[in-house]
């Protein structure tokens, strides 16, 4: 039997778009693709910073959700009897058990653990230098100033993150890390003893830290920092992509290729490069060996004891700081803790506030949609520039016993000079930053009035030699003039 379609009258729709058509009806599916899978995306390698900061994090996720199946969150005493024999008899906690029966006993457990520890490792280092590449652009201002905290936010939470999942095997170097958060809990004033109490359920070490870190380490901060992921992606689309200045582009605008099919599939691809080099990290490097240190002791510490790098600057602010206490109304206040635990929020704390002071103190409230480039912005790119030198330096002080072993220096040398450059680095390289950018400004100048140097010398007519120059395109001169020209500038500008 045969059917006939009836002239004049559209064929049913089939399966697929009839179920196409009643999700749109009732999620508008169809009206936000239409609007957001055409999204322009600029087209410049510094873009690549954030989505290795998502590709980590993904893959942190799913590597969490793997360990998370074989690892027991308990401190209850057990008698190792496994693959690896140097352990064999030994009292542990079932946490530090469960991570040598992940790294000897379940098929490719160990990987797994190396892949989701170098994973936080670059996930960490990509969001400092994705926001450091915010902050030498510029790019926190109007009206991107919420989304800079939300990045900062997520560093923070990160920072944190990491101790927590650092302290979970139970092993001897862990442990010595919490000893250390121990000691800087206890140096608070009045209530120092209550915070300790109540972080490790009693005295330290306490039967309930590894339980408690557990909770935070795959609950409550890996869901606070996707909702913060997801608010900060709406914001970029939101507020539409920065853009460096060149021709064609405006702060009304975006040039480069529409998210659909162009920028997708390059970002999957990039995603699987990402993944790929984490896991040949993985696999050819190893992190974190717990069945080295050895399960943890009260009366023991390692030697060597080294926090992630993330959390070595806290650790060398601790480090150098005199070991200064005073007496106070009966009360002993010990400076050579308390005060770095102050100091160290401080540093992240300027950085999350920067927008705000820099609005304040410029008077600039405008929407800025294009990029600054660094040298043009010579202040801002000195603070930047003296806030890492600080950073690194702290961070070599967080390892003074390691350089001093190393470069065969005496540790009270490496002490002393790491007290010395915390106030002096800083301070001079903010000068030669600043200089350096003023000097990039005037070498622009010259190459905006006069061209570039070919190296061809002439002779004119009179006898004169000179050197000819080639003068730049229309395209590069307008990335070199296309900002505002800084005070600074102008004031050393040769009459």
């Amino acid at each position: 039997m045969s059917t006939t379609e009836t002239p004049g009258r559209a064929a049913d729709p089939g399966k697929g778009e009839r179920v196409a058509d009643w999700l749109d009806g009732r999620l508008g599916i169809h009206s936000l693709g239409r609007k957001y899978l055409r999204k322009v995306f600029p087209d410049h390698w510094s873009f690549l910073l954030g989505e290795i900061c998502l590709y980590s994090f993904v893959v942190l996720i799913l590597t969490g959700i793997y360990l998370t199946l074989f690892f027991h969150p308990s401190m209850n005493e057990v008698t190792y009897h496994g693959s690896y024999v140097p352990l064999n008899g030994v009292r542990m906690s079932e946490a530090y058990a469960s991570t040598l029966d992940i790294s000897f006993d379940v098929r490719g457990g160990l990987l797994v653990r190396q892949l989701h520890h170098w994973a936080a490792l670059v996930f960490v280092a990509a969001m400092l230098v994705h926001m450091m590449r915010h902050f030498f652009t510029g790019s926190f201002r109007r009206p991107r100033e919420v989304n800079w905290l939300f990045g900062w936010t997520l560093l923070l939470l990160g920072l944190f993150e990491g101790l927590f999942g650092y302290s979970l095997p139970d092993d001897l170097l862990s442990g010595t890390g919490l000893r250390f958060v121990n000691g800087a809990l206890l140096s608070v004033p009045i209530v120092g003893t209550y915070l300790s109490m109540f972080l490790f359920g009693g005295e330290f070490p306490g039967h309930d830290i590894v339980a408690r870190f557990y909770s935070l380490h795959i609950l409550l901060i890996p869901g606070i920092m996707a909702a913060l992921v997801v608010a900060h992606l709406i914001l970029v689309v939101h507020h539409k992509h920065t853009q460096f200045a060149g021709p064609g582009r405006t702060e009304r605008n975006v040039v480069g290729t529409p998210f659909m099919p162009v920028y997708l599939a390059k970002a999957g691809g990039f995603f699987f490069l990402v993944f790929g080099a984490l896991s040949i990290l993985a696999a050819v490097a190893t992190v974190n060996p717990v069945w080295v240190y050895g399960p943890f002791r009260p009366d023991r510490v390692s030697t060597g004891a080294q926090p992630d790098w993330y959390l070595g600057f806290a650790e060398g602010l601790v480090r150098v700081m005199p070991g200064w206490e005073v007496n106070v109304w009966g009360h002993t206040l010990v400076l050579g803790v308390l005060i770095p635990i102050v100091v160290f929020p401080l540093l992240l704390v300027f950085i999350g506030v920067y927008p705000f002071l820099e609005a304040r103190f410029t008077g600039d409230r405008r929407e800025h949609h294009l990029l600054d480039r660094p040298r043009n912005r010579p202040v801002r790119t000195a603070i930047g520039a003296a806030w890492i030198s600080l950073y690194l330096i702290l961070l070599a002080g967080g390892g003074n016993d390691i350089v001093a072993t190393r470069l065969h220096l005496s540790i009270n040398t490496v002490t002393w000079t790491v007290r010395v450059a915390v106030f002096v680095l800083p301070a001079v390289v903010f000068v030669v930053t600043r200089r350096v950018c003023l000097g990039l400004q005037l070498r622009d100048r010259e190459l905006v009035l006069h061209g570039r140097e070919t190296g061809v010398i002439k002779r004119l007519p009179h006898g004169e030699y000179v050197e000819v120059h080639q003068p730049l395109t229309r395209a590069e001169l307008h990335t070199l003039t296309a900002h505002e020209r800084p005070r600074e500038l102008v004031e050393h500008e040769p009459q």
